[in-house]
């Protein structure tokens, strides 16, 4: 019997949309960065450019991208709803969206681990059937 959770995805599956997340993660911080400079180039300079122009629905697609990637790991690695929404609100503050990725990567990188360990994951050798069972068989 195993001790891995049957509401999660299979690790290869979770492994993707880890990928997805932690790179959505790092450009949506960057692009809320750019943001906060844009409105204060805006508003508090009063200048008109190119990226006053057309960096909000930039930052609006960036954001919605990460805000699926969210929603995709937090369903496949079976966070519960208050989760997904804490890393979805996640994406409203600067520096935050870095902060939950690397607690979030490192959180499913456990559980992928636990997975391997269960004997339920697709990892390394194990793939190619070269190595023998932890058993001897």
């Amino acid at each position: 019997m195993s001790t891995y959770p049957q509401a999660l995805a299979k690790p290869k599956q979770i492994r993707s949309a880890l990928s997805v997340y932690r790179v959505l993660a790092i450009v949506a911080g960057i692009a809320l960065f750019v943001l906060i400079l844009e409105m204060v180039m805006k508003y508090v300079f009063d200048q008109t450019n190119l990226l006053t122009e057309y960096w909000s629905p930039v930052h609006g697609v960036i954001y919605m991208a990460y805000a699926a990637s969210v929603a995709n790991l937090g369903l496949k690695a079976a966070w519960g709803p208050v989760r997904i929404v804490k890393n979805l609100l996640a994406g409203f503050v600067p520096v935050v969206p870095w902060i939950a990725e690397r607690r979030n990567t490192a959180e499913t990188e456990a559980l992928l681990s636990r997975a391997y360990l269960a004997g339920d994951g697709s990892g390394g050798a194990d793939r190619s059937g070269d190595r023998a069972a932890p058993d001897g068989r």
